[in-house]
């Protein structure tokens, strides 16, 4: 069983640089056909794919915020780490990490989210 969970501040000022980690256990990251993904919802809306990094560590991210994002992964710990700069109170949201599957292409594991306040 895949199990992710997120870690980070639940509280961050404009203008700062959010910083979250996804620590995934029952499964590598490397496992072939997996996308490792950062999804976000910000309150009384839909949710928002933020972006992905492969099994092979290739990155990709939502158009709307590529200029702000950047994805990593720690595949020594098996965990892997979302930056977004320059936030603003629209950025307010539940951040969730979740596995991809490349087979499906459908989410089949999720973390249970974690709640990032934008504010001053």
């Amino acid at each position: 069983q895949v199990q992710l969970q997120e870690s980070g501040p639940g509280l961050v000022k404009p203008s700062q640089t959010l910083s979250l980690t996804c620590t995934v256990s029952g499964g590598s990251i490397t496992a072939l056909r997996y996308y490792w993904s950062w999804v976000r919802q910000p309150p009384g809306k839909g949710l928002e794919w933020i972006g992905y990094i492969s099994s092979r560590g290739n990155t990709y991210y939502s158009p709307s915020l590529q200029s702000r994002t950047s994805i990593s992964r720690n595949t020594s710990n098996n965990h892997f780490s979302l930056q977004l700069s320059s936030m603003t109170p629209e950025d307010t949201a539940v951040y969730y990490c979740a596995r991809l599957s490349g087979s499906s292409w459908s989410y089949d594991y999720w973390g249970k989210g974690t709640l990032v306040i934008v504010s001053s």
